[in-house]
């Protein structure tokens, strides 16, 4: 493990703007497992795996070593250095890429990865389970589609401002809006 690493990549900086993320960094400033992580974070394994992931894939953690348990092959990782610097470089651009990535392809197929990773961590057998899905269709003609994008995220915007305090229960709500397909059968 290094002492320092040298953020210069935008991709490296973007991954770290997920507060769990840098919650699972922080835990793996000694070799641990997935599950061992998980545990320590009272969440599961898959979600921890899923940040994980992504912080090998941007070079910020390191598979260290696999041992085998109960026939499958359990990874150990590591964070790649105690602490982190950003380039100077890079302040003022972190963030403009994250909202265009969030029109593409690539974003919606990561959140829908984490959507259902974080349902299939959810107690069913509790008493109440406070939930909505909604699923609509809407028609935009492809001049309006910018005018659409924005209200869209204007309405956001207005629910992440007035409910995001720190106080009460947190509420994942993640929004798609993408191309219908043809029919299936």
């Amino acid at each position: 493990m290094r002492d320092v690493l040298y953020l210069e990549q935008i991709e490296q900086a973007e991954v770290l703007l997920k507060p769990q993320r840098v919650e699972v960094l922080r835990q793996l400033a000694e070799p641990r497992t997935c599950t061992e992580v998980a545990t320590r974070l009272e969440q599961t394994p898959q979600r921890v795996y899923y940040h994980v992931k992504q912080l090998v894939a941007a070079g910020l953690v390191e598979l260290v070593s696999e041992r085998k348990v109960r026939g499958i092959t359990e990874g150990i990782y590591q964070a790649a250095a105690r602490s982190y610097w950003l380039s100077p470089r890079l302040v003022g651009r972190i963030g403009l890429r994250r909202a265009r990535d969030e029109l593409s392809l690539g974003h919606l197929l990561d959140l829908m990865e984490e959507v259902q990773a974080d349902v299939a961590a959810l107690d069913r057998a509790a008493p109440e389970l406070p939930s909505i899905g909604v699923a609509g269709e809407i028609r935009v003609p492809p001049e309006l589609r910018p005018q659409f994008l924005h209200d869209l995220q204007a309405a956001l915007q207005d629910l992440f401002t007035r409910y995001g305090g720190a106080e009460g229960d947190a509420f994942k709500l993640a929004v798609a809006c993408y191309p219908k397909g043809k029919e299936r059968d």
